[in-house]
């Protein structure tokens, strides 16, 4: 057991080296995409389970999960991959132990499956051999620096990734304690030199990390902006689409959302970087007429260098994003169907 938490110990500290290395920062904007697809996406059948706003989907090897977040009594929902058929809901609502009073994100890796409590302010761990139980086998609370996270990924079984909304930092690495052991980079904003709270709330963001190639993107949730770090040799880019960055009104210290509604997913594969896009203005959101759409009708398509590729509009709009390179497949949920697992047949290479 020392020797092993020593390893973790070692693999933070060389990540706190490794990310500080460089800090080259290349500031790039993109207007268009080279390629442009139409996508039509096969919704799939469920049964046994109603979900009520499925907000992320994710697989690992026959195991998928879907996290909802207004099922009445559980945030994850696990199925067969790829047929989805239900096998059991898990995470319950409430405030005992081994409950949930919110969840943000999950990831999946190693045969466990990791959740992000912001109201408890902890990171779950449980056993994907035992989702079946509805109990996590770890808590871990999360250091009082950490101003309510919206996201956060897995660096290996050692740390894990957390974005920062202080406005000192962009992102915390933190270790298996919950204790920052690292903070790297800042808010690339041009347009305010005041990194103050407000600016760090309108600047929330999106991530995921990948540790084969040591991608760490992070996309905004207003406005239209990209961030790359390389984890491995320290580079920092920021890609600034047509929207520009986050847009947002302060009152009494605080960000008010203006603007358009920018991403609300990532995924970071070998290859490719792939976001889910909005790109509708508040005000047309506050104007639509009822039954409101809600999520996003583009997947903006990356290279691991921020270069844009494909840019594919769907027939429906969408939140989570879960991408199969091997079958070419993307799955989706899309909170306006009453089937809101959808599949489609992507067409890059």
């Amino acid at each position: 057991m020392r020797k092993y938490l020593s390893h973790n110990l070692l693999i933070c500290c060389l990540l706190t080296v490794a990310i500080g290395c460089k800090n080259t920062n290349n500031n790039l904007s993109y207007d268009s995409f080279p390629v442009n697809i139409s996508l039509t996406g096969k919704s799939i059948e469920t049964d046994s389970v109603m979900l009520r706003y499925p907000f992320r989907i994710k697989h690992q090897d026959s195991l998928a999960i879907v996290m909802d977040l207004h099922h009445p009594d559980y945030f994850y929902h696990s199925f067969t991959y790829p047929q989805f058929r239900y096998l059991s809901s898990f995470g319950k609502r409430g405030q005992a132990p081994e409950e949930n009073l919110s969840v943000e994100n999950f990831r999946l890796a190693g045969g466990k499956m990791w959740g992000l409590d912001a109201n408890k302010h902890l990171i779950t761990n449980l056993s994907l051999q035992r989702v079946h139980e509805k109990t996590s086998t770890k808590e871990i609370s999360l250091d009082k620096e950490i101003i309510r996270a919206l996201d956060f990924a897995l660096y290996d079984d050692s740390c894990f990734i957390i974005p920062d909304y202080s406005g000192k930092h962009r992102f915390h690495i933190i270790d298996m304690n919950g204790d920052i052991k690292s903070s790297r980079g800042e808010i690339p904003s041009v347009e305010h030199t005041n990194k103050d709270i407000a600016l760090a709330q309108a600047w929330r963001s999106f991530i995921d990390y990948n540790p084969d190639n040591g991608i760490l993107a992070m996309v905004t949730q207003l406005g239209e902006v990209l961030e790359i770090f390389n984890l491995k040799d320290g580079t920092h880019i920021v890609k600034f689409g047509p929207h520009g960055e986050p847009e947002y009104n302060e009152a009494k210290g605080m960000a008010i959302p203006s603007g358009i509604m920018g991403f609300s997913d990532i995924q970071v594969t070998d290859k490719y970087i792939y976001a889910v896009f909005h790109g509708r203005s508040f005000k047309e959101i506050a104007q639509q007429q009822q039954p409101a759409i809600d999520g996003g009708q583009y997947i903006y398509v990356f290279s691991v260098k921020g270069e844009p590729l494909v840019r594919y509009t769907l027939d429906r709009f969408i939140y989570g994003i879960d991408v199969n390179e091997k079958t070419n497949e993307l799955y989706a949920v899309d909170v306006n169907s009453n089937l809101p697992i959808v599949k489609f047949k992507l067409e890059h290479s």
